[in-house]
């Protein structure tokens, strides 16, 4: 699993490398397959200007590399967003989350020119939903929220002593059937007290790099 994630890692960086240029911003995700991307970047930062990161753990990463890191809204361009994901479906659409951060993530992605995601070939499915699907609440709403999942097919599980970096909770949707995640990516999203949910339908990657052992 390690040398597959590591594998993703420096063929996305060897992609970035045909692409960037000196004053390049680039988007960094979160998550375990992110860590070694993020490691692999340090290697070529003299590259690139610096990252938009999408979440507080993978900012100290990029900072503990020597990448400077900006905020979205002081840049005007991501170049492009790499990251990893918890499922990819057979259209490359995505299941995130895992690590809290899929608000941001999807905020970043969206920014970005381009979507890059790496993954192992454990994450490739047919359809999404075995991986429990993250939804990101307002605290105050959580219970009603849950109560509209329950109505859409899903059994939601508060992801206990968690709270996202913008102080929110999440639940974890068990039992869903998504055969049509970008209908279902919009239906949750519009329940009020959703901040965002993990379906990554509407902005889904141009390409998946899958690494290999």
């Amino acid at each position: 699993m390690t040398n597959s994630k590591l594998n993703a890692s420096i063929e996305a960086c060897e992609y970035l490398k045909a692409h960037i240029e000196t004053e390049s911003i680039i988007g960094v995700g979160t998550g375990s397959t992110v860590n070694f991307f993020i490691a692999e970047l340090g290697k070529i930062k003299n590259l690139f200007k610096g990252a938009v990161s999408s979440s507080e753990a993978s900012s100290k990463l990029l900072l503990d590399e020597g990448i400077e890191v900006f905020e979205l809204n002081d840049v005007n361009e991501i170049m492009l967003y790499v990251d990893g994901a918890d499922e990819v479906d057979e259209e490359n659409c995505l299941i995130k989350g895992g690590g809290g951060a899929h608000t941001r993530e999807k905020i970043v992605a969206a920014a970005s020119q381009e979507f890059i995601c790496i993954v192992d070939e454990s994450k490739m499915v047919k359809t999404l939903g075995a991986f429990p699907l993250p939804v990101e609440v307002l605290i105050r709403s959580r219970s009603y929220v849950a109560r509209e999942l329950v109505k859409l097919g899903g059994t939601p599980v508060l992801r206990q002593s968690f709270i996202t970096d913008h102080g929110n909770q999440i639940l974890d949707v068990h039992d869903l059937v998504i055969s049509n995640p970008k209908d279902l990516e919009q239906k949750i999203n519009l329940i009020p007290g959703v901040v965002d949910n993990g379906i990554f339908a509407h902005h889904k990657p141009s390409k998946i790099i899958i690494g290999k052992n």
